[in-house]
């Protein structure tokens, strides 16, 4: 299963996803959007990494192993998404929210992403 693509318009910040590959240019404000490739890190030390840890009846998934991400009104997670399987599944989160989902499932793959709002994607 092909990684669904996320877009941002460099002119009004906003973001798109796209769960299909296209030749044609992805347009906002008139300038074309730019594709956000996934950041990884040392997950021990980002707070941006996304983590995975089993329990039971699925997962969840948190955002920041040592540190946990912020979840301010300027500065937080917009979503966490994960493929388990060839599955996807997504989690929205608002300021105030742990910067952590729960997934039920079973899935032995799982990769996980998020969204930051000021830092954009990431890949555990």
């Amino acid at each position: 299963m092909e990684q669904k693509r996320y877009y941002v318009c460099p002119v009004c910040g906003n973001i798109i996803e796209s769960e299909y590959a296209t030749k044609a240019q992805v347009m906002c404000c008139g300038q074309p959007m730019k594709l956000l490739e996934a950041k990884t890190a040392d997950f021990a030390t980002e707070k941006h990494v996304p983590y995975v840890e089993k329990v039971d009846g699925g997962v969840i998934v948190k955002v920041g192993k040592e540190t946990a991400h912020p979840m301010e009104p300027d500065h937080y997670i917009v979503f966490i998404e994960i493929l388990a399987d060839g599955v996807y599944m997504k989690k929205y989160l608002n300021p105030g929210d742990k910067p952590e989902a729960f997934f039920k499932t079973d899935a032995k793959d799982i990769v996980a992403w998020e969204m930051c709002n000021k830092h954009y994607l990431w890949k555990s």
